[in-house]
């Protein structure tokens, strides 16, 4: 009932709506309780799809570019490239037939592991007691259950989120050393990313190669992260790579116009960033805006949907 109101409701304005995921996961992870679970994604699709158009997002940029696009349409993103997305999300999205874009840093493809992800399973595996992670950040946490482990990891990636790049890859290095046995088997396989791009209504875009905050490092570095990461997986995957994902993707504290310049330049058609919004006519192709409704809550969600469809969040 409340997303049939909402499709009335879009239909007011021509505004469509970019989600954005990361993971798709079959249980619930006492260490990421609110990535969405397997079941969830599958009634959120449903409902979505009944509901709203559901449109490829290179449908959608093109559509706002010759001015017509529709109200009342959605489109669906995953961010990063892990292999759940392949495993869990894809067959959701396929029995829906509902089209989706996944964009991948391609340096993590066949066995690597994100920095965060790092330290989400090194506090997942920390023996319980006190441990000093960084003095000088004040990073000094009690682990016991698990809402310590989530607190610690959160804390930590917070803090380390924005230095540059060899110093957090230094710290996050020296922190896996103190457990053993961590996963390399978060992120796609590049024959898990061959098969996904083989579906239908699937779009894979470049999201750099190793995921870096792009204002925090030099402009050469970042043209070589974005150009890399395009022409790694159009290697892989022998056809034109379109879309751009900027990593963690907020606009001036995460990237700016000078890295919206060089996507352009890249040959890129268009890129997303994590700003919330919505696409209209009027939006810059370059800055297109996305948003994340974590909620278990399917009513909560559709709460967030309406409330960014009337400029609210």
């Amino acid at each position: 009932m409340m997303f049939a109101k909402l499709a009335a409701w879009s239909m007011r304005r021509p505004l469509h709506h970019t989600l954005i995921f990361h993971r798709v996961l079959a249980d619930r992870d006492p260490m990421s309780p609110g990535e969405p679970t397997a079941a969830w994604f599958d009634d959120l699709i449903a409902m979505l799809a009944r509901n709203f158009e559901l449109l490829a997002l290179s449908e959608a940029v093109r559509r706002a570019a010759d001015g017509t696009l529709r109200a009342g349409s959605v489109s669906i993103t995953f961010d990063d490239g892990y292999a759940d997305n392949a495993t869990i999300a894809a067959p959701v999205l396929r029995k829906h037939s509902a089209p989706a874009t996944f964009f991948v840093a391609s340096g993590y493809l066949d066995g690597g592991r994100m920095w965060n992800d790092t330290i989400i399973e090194t506090f997942r595996r920390l023996d319980p007691g006190t441990h000093e992670i960084d003095a000088e950040a004040g990073l000094t946490f009690t682990l016991g259950d698990w809402a310590s482990r989530r607190q610690a990891a959160g804390d930590t990636i917070k803090a380390w989120k924005h230095l540059p790049p060899a110093q957090r890859r230094a710290n996050v290095e020296a922190l896996a050393t103190r457990v053993g046995g961590l996963p390399d088997d978060l992120m796609m396989t590049t024959e898990q990313l061959r098969g996904l791009d083989a579906q239908r209504g699937v779009t894979i875009g470049g999201h750099t190669r190793t995921h870096p905050i792009l204002a925090a490092i030099d402009d050469d570095e970042a043209r070589g992260e974005i150009e890399g990461g395009k022409a790694d997986l159009e290697s892989v995957l022998q056809h034109d790579i379109e879309l751009f994902a900027y990593p963690n993707g907020k606009a001036g504290a995460d990237y700016t116009a000078g890295h919206a310049d060089l996507v352009r330049r890249a040959g890129f058609a268009a890129a997303v960033a994590t700003d919330w919004g919505t696409l209209s006519t009027a939006t810059d192709r370059y800055r297109i805006p996305r948003f994340t409704p974590w909620h278990t809550n399917l009513a909560r969600f559709s709460i967030d949907l309406a409330r960014c469809h009337y400029g609210q969040l």
